[in-house]
């Protein structure tokens, strides 16, 4: 396992112009797929068990000029192709995205804001303040051991006011243009790719923005994804009359929840593995236009299971009606991959700040200057930007340090034992859990280290300063 970690691990060295910025980008990963509980740095440290010290040294990693994010996410995206077992859907490679929501209570965080969040669980309040990210996976493993491994998660919102600062590179594009653009960089590595998306990134700017694309560069893109139920589409326009007059861009309107019931005795029956089981369902399937002043040919797969209907979208006019189905239930791993992000690696737990960064009014009323347009100086907003840029690498760090456990739990199936992890619950029968895995290092890393010295991360961890012993311990020794 270690000999796996160290080659990926070592191949962001070249990323780093000083190798005292390599070390500390391996002690943070590795920290971050040990730590036992999300108290920031502080945990790192306690669970490598170095010395206080190292603190300082930690936090001025995430602000330091020695590393570029752009090139740590690409050379992350190479690592993945070279090491991940990736999933293919034919000949293309299957990405997922999704927006994730985190509420912040930091009064001079950069990015920060009011945001609206629709969910069923009652538990969440209807508006929070906080970050709003862009995250984008892609699927690695089989069916039965699927893993979402995290390709970069980025602020998508919320910096707007900083785009015409000195150095700062924000994107004035709506969050589901950036997902887009996010996916087509990383489709220039992996090839073909396929991209799955929710119901709420089917929009006209989306895919304009995926045509712009797909007719700019060597790599195709295709959406799969979900409409809503008050969907219109538009026929094919007829042959074009005798006559004066621009040829008719779209025929009749079809609504598409109505045909349900005016087209229920074209539904085909087809049993389908969705979510791990055998599911009976119904499907109809019809190419139509979508979009207002775009027009664009859509292949819409109307399903409906247990009395449950729903409607889907591809933008790829080759794909089969059932593998539209089965794709857009792999898009619920990028879910899963969130939740471990949150709870076990802690990646949302974060706390960057800067003082030159005006406090948030939570009463701030429409039309008065959010805090970011209130910076000036190039001093301040210089610092403003190091916050920011210092959020999104401990994102990359993260995504970093799950991806490396999603693919150790799926390279090394069977190879670790279950009687050296402890479970909660029945153990399931395919890969090892992101929170089992951890569990596992915690107890074992230390031994593993002392079996390879000579590998360049034993090396990096074991000359960091240790941890002074407590005078109980001189005492009792």
């Amino acid at each position: 396992m270690l000999n796996f970690i160290e080659n990926i691990l070592c191949h962001f060295e070249t990323c780093f112009s000083r190798k005292s910025a390599f070390r500390w980008f391996v002690v943070i990963t590795v920290g971050l797929m040990l730590r036992s509980d999300k108290l920031g740095v502080t945990s790192i440290i306690r669970d490598l068990a170095l010395h206080p010290g190292c603190y300082d040294s930690m936090l001025h990693f995430f602000r330091a000029s020695s590393w570029s994010l752009e090139e740590i996410r690409k050379r992350w995206f190479c690592a993945v192709k070279q090491y991940a077992p990736l999933y293919k859907e034919g000949n293309l490679h299957v990405l997922v995205g999704d927006g994730v929501k985190q509420s912040k209570e930091g009064r001079r965080m950069p990015g920060v804001k009011k945001l609206f969040q629709e969910s069923e669980n009652s538990a969440k309040p209807e508006f929070i303040h906080g970050h709003m990210f862009g995250g984008l996976g892609i699927l690695a493993g089989s069916v039965r051991r699927w893993a979402c491994i995290p390709l970069s998660i980025r602020l998508h919102d919320g910096l707007q006011a900083a785009r015409e600062w000195k150095g700062a590179s924000v994107s004035a594009a709506s969050h589901v243009v950036q997902m887009v653009e996010d996916a087509w960089h990383a489709a220039h590595t992996f090839g073909d790719s396929l991209l799955l998306l929710d119901r709420y990134f089917l929009t006209v700017p989306a895919l304009e923005k995926l045509k712009e694309l797909n007719g700019s560069g060597s790599v195709h893109m295709e959406i799969v994804t979900k409409a809503k139920k008050s969907c219109t589409a538009y026929q094919k326009p007829g042959p074009r009359r005798p006559g004066r007059g621009r040829p008719p861009k779209k025929g009749a309107a079809v609504r598409l929840k109505e045909l349900f019931g005016s087209h229920k005795g074209q539904f085909q029956e087809a049993e389908i593995e969705l979510y791990g089981k055998k599911e009976a369902i119904r499907y109809y399937c019809i190419d139509l236009l979508w979009g207002q002043k775009l027009y664009q040919e859509l292949r819409f797969v109307l399903v409906e299971m247990d009395g449950v209907q729903g409607i889907l979208a591809s933008t790829s006019l080759a794909l089969e009606p059932l593998s539209i189905i089965r794709l857009y239930s792999y898009r619920f791993r990028i879910e899963c991959t969130f939740r471990e992000l949150k709870q076990q690696i802690g990646a949302f737990c974060y706390h960057f700040w800067s003082k030159y960064m005006p406090k948030l009014n939570y009463y701030q009323k429409k039309g008065e200057p959010t805090p970011m347009e209130q910076v000036e100086g190039e001093r301040p907003r210089r610092k403003v930007l190091e916050a920011v840029r210092a959020i999104e690498m401990h994102m990359a760090l993260s995504c970093i340090a799950m991806g490396i456990l999603q693919s150790i739990s799926i390279h090394f199936i069977g190879k670790v034992s279950s009687g050296q992890i402890r479970y909660q619950r029945t153990p399931s029968r395919g890969r090892v859990s992101e929170a089992a895995l951890m569990h596992y290092f915690r107890k074992h890393f230390f031994r593993l280290l002392g079996q390879k010295p000579e590998l360049c991360i034993t090396q990096i961890i074991q000359g960091l300063p240790e941890a002074p012993e407590e005078p109980w311990d001189c005492l009792a020794s």
